[in-house]
């Protein structure tokens, strides 16, 4: 006797995506679009990445290869090689006269990027509104959102020199606002914040008890001005996350070596998440971040000297061909604004590297402000500066005539 079969009850479900939401929230970087393209492109002069040009001094490098030879290839301890913690802790202490505690108070990691990722997991609940202005990083929202967070965005204008203002911030505070999210030098301005204008900012945050993230990764590369570490603010050290690293003031982008520093509660915080998704950054690499602290200061000072030079040129060659251009103060960065072309800024970064071969980063890549604006890094030769510009100029003429 054959067994009885009964019809299958399993439901049918709609398939689901197996991607999370919060990640198909997010768009993928403008930025890494425009460097997939132009890697298909033969003849491109790159005014797009924002990395050094400059070779990592030998003295950095030779370090890290003799850490090799030496057989120093193991774990770090999680917070970082303790002797990059002390040098690192004398350097902001020298440079800005804020003490921390290098055992408590600083974790090295995996580059800026890591940084800010787990400062913002280690602090955002569900629902929690974080601040930021609008220019600026494209990582920013993205990690924001990925901790489950709000992004508020905050307009800054170029006749206001592209700053933040602590009005506009407390405008948009309410009893869901977590933190303020800053970054200057700023990617993609060149706007620098003077000490005046982020001490309104203290103000604001220890009004309404916030958290500061304070992006410092350009903090050596100022130009007719100084920088001012958030957290040497009065009563700021203790509500601040201060991130800074190794890549552009040193040019060791992809040695990937980063840190935090914060009070010793949030920096356990950080810590945990550090210690599950990463563990440490690499060995050499913190041991090339060493010496780049004890004996690197020549190097970066002789960078930023040609950075000075390109800086000038850039911004002087951008008004001749047409395009008006805030005047950057610090990052490797001009921000020209291109609307007397008639084309978007998506539209005339295509179109500029398709027909001329110059890479520029469209500004819609940072943020809504971004609209009509694109970025163009000084970080490469003068050679490539000029070059560029010749033939920006050609792009220009032709759209503006029409």
């Amino acid at each position: 006797m054959s067994a009885i079969r009964f019809p299958s009850r399993a439901v049918q479900r709609p398939r689901r995506s197996v991607i999370s939401d919060r990640v198909n929230s997010i768009p993928a970087s403008g930025i890494r679009r425009f460097f997939d393209l132009l890697a298909t492109i033969d003849g491109v002069i790159s005014l797009g990445v924002g990395e050094p040009d400059f070779v990592t001094p030998w003295h950095i490098r030779e370090s890290a290869i003799y850490s090799v030879e030496r057989g120093q290839t193991m774990y770090t301890s999680n917070y970082g090689l303790i002797e990059l913690r002390i040098e690192l802790a004398k350097h902001l202490a020298r440079l800005y006269g804020v003490e921390y505690d290098p055992r408590t108070e600083l974790v090295i990691t995996a580059g800026v990027s890591e940084a800010l990722d787990i400062a913002i997991r280690a602090i955002v609940n569900p629902g929690d509104e974080i601040i930021i202005p609008d220019p600026t990083y494209v990582s920013y929202g993205p990690c924001v959102v990925m901790a489950g967070g709000v992004v508020v965005p905050v307009p800054t204008f170029v006749e206001n020199d592209f700053k933040v203002s602590a009005e506009e911030i407390e405008k948009r505070i309410n009893n869901r606002t977590k933190a303020i999210l800053i970054g200057y030098p700023n990617n993609p301005t060149g706007a620098v914040m003077a000490r005046e204008d982020l001490k309104g900012i203290a103000d604001v945050a220890a009004r309404h008890d916030l958290i500061v993230i304070s992006d410092e990764i350009y903090d050596r590369l100022v130009y007719d001005t100084e920088h001012t570490c958030f957290a040497s603010l009065p009563g700021m050290k203790e509500r601040t996350i201060l991130l800074g690293g190794f890549s552009k003031s040193y040019a060791m982008t992809g040695w990937r070596v980063g840190y935090a520093a914060a009070p010793a509660e949030i920096l356990e915080a950080m810590l945990k998440i550090h210690q599950y998704v990463l563990m440490c950054a690499s060995t050499s690499g913190q041991k090339a971040a060493t010496e780049a602290l004890r004996n690197g200061e020549e190097s970066v000072q002789r960078m930023v000297r040609e950075y000075n030079q390109r800086r000038r040129v850039m911004h002087r060659g951008l008004i001749d061909i047409g395009l008006s251009c805030f005047e950057p103060k610090g990052a490797f960065y001009a921000f020209p604004n291109i609307e007397v072309t008639g084309l978007s800024s998506d539209e005339f970064a295509e179109r500029l590297l398709m027909e001329e071969k110059v890479a520029v980063v469209p500004g819609t890549a940072f943020g809504q402000r971004g609209s009509g604006h694109v970025r163009c890094c000084y970080a490469t030769s003068m050679k490539n500066i000029n070059e560029a510009l010749v033939r920006m100029k050609r792009f220009v003429d032709r759209y503006v005539r029409r």
